[in-house]
């Protein structure tokens, strides 16, 4: 299996992907359909050239058990000039299903040497801890999927890590989060190689939400860690049913039959955080989705949420994703959704018009 363009030239940015056993596949794979999207997107034939690299020319088997023929050895690319060094990763789960990132040696004294001759390096998911392991990432902010983060940050206390970021730009070294966010990091290089409007048609043809900026969340609040008792789960679920409702730590305690503090204990234990903090991140969450799928205003929005007024709604839009709603709609509205709003702008004055100003 080859994932890269034929040469047709020489290419103004050479994309290094880094090989070897047992990488995850999509992290491989998913880049380079980004950037394949720019030569289709502007038919510019030598804007990018994608090379896969490993020790030997053999094939490598990834964690998917696909096989993945490189293009170039390590030695051979460390010849000329690397635009990118991608690096992605690979883990381990044992028998209690937990997740550890791996770092060869190897593989981490090729990642060193190579960027080196780089002039950015990017790291997919896990692929963070081959940086941190390279010392790329000494000294920096950095993100990675959020299974391994304590993983990062335990083994590496001059790195300092933050597992909600969906990427972290440091300089010119770059980390991802999960492996679906290696699109979203790829097209913020595009974006910074051809600017923001190619990226945004790269990232319509994929069918993504519009270019989702760094601070975006990794983390969802329904997907959050299942808590061990059956106590705070009814209180989860009691929360998503009502948050357009009254939910403050007095009413969620005597729904609980707890004292106030007893329940704030329970949150800080099960899952880390305090009750309004909760309940102000699923908000957001529903937030988020009606602003993605639909025209409402963000009064409506705000309301329905449980946010009572605008003001507050973009003030949790701050806090907890570092952008506004109306910022987030123009970057995340679907193309349904967008569509409509247009349709019906077209048609005359309306509500989506008036939230499209805020």
């Amino acid at each position: 299996m080859r994932t890269t363009q034929p040469e047709t030239g020489a290419a103004r940015h050479l994309i290094v992907i880094v090989l070897f056993e047992g990488v995850d596949l999509l992290d491989v794979t998913g880049p380079p359909e980004v950037f394949s999207l720019v030569r289709r997107e502007t038919d510019d034939a030598n804007g990018y050239r994608v090379a896969l690299a490993a020790e030997t020319m053999a094939p490598v088997t990834t964690a998917a058990g696909v096989r993945i023929l490189p293009d170039l050895t390590f030695d051979q690319v460390a010849e000329g000039g690397i635009d990118t060094l991608l690096v992605p990763g690979s883990v381990e789960v044992d028998d209690r299903r937990r997740v550890r990132a791996l770092t060869d040696p190897a593989v981490v004294e090729r990642v060193r040497t190579l960027a080196a001759h780089s002039r950015r390096v990017a790291s997919v998911c896990v692929g963070a801890h081959l940086l941190a392991a390279a010392g790329l990432l000494d000294g920096r902010r950095a993100t990675t999927h959020w299974s391994t983060a304590g993983q990062l940050a335990a083994e590496y206390p001059r790195i300092e890590v933050d597992a909600d970021p969906i990427f972290i730009r440091e300089g010119e070294v770059w980390t991802g989060a999960g492996i679906s966010a290696c699109l979203d990091l790829s097209l913020a290089l595009v974006a910074e190689d051809f600017g923001e409007e190619l990226a945004l048609r790269v990232a319509r043809q994929l069918v993504m939400y519009l270019k989702r900026p760094s601070g975006q969340s990794q983390f969802s609040v329904p997907l959050e860690p299942v808590s061990t008792t059956r106590r705070i789960e009814e209180l989860r679920h009691h929360i998503l049913r009502n948050l357009s409702g009254r939910l403050t730590v007095p009413d969620l305690a005597a729904h609980a039959h707890v004292s106030e503090r007893q329940l704030t204990r329970i949150f800080k234990t099960e899952l880390g955080t305090t009750p309004s903090a909760y309940i102000e991140s699923a908000r957001v969450e529903l937030a988020r989705h009606q602003l993605e799928s639909g025209d409402a205003t963000l009064e409506r929005i705000a309301t329905a949420c449980g946010f009572g007024t605008t003001d507050t709604l973009v003030r949790a839009f701050r806090r907890r994703l570092g952008t506004t709603p109306t910022d987030y709609r123009q970057r995340f509205r679907t193309t349904a959704a967008a569509t409509g709003a247009a349709v019906t702008a077209a048609g005359g004055p309306d509500e989506a018009v008036t939230a499209a100003g805020r």
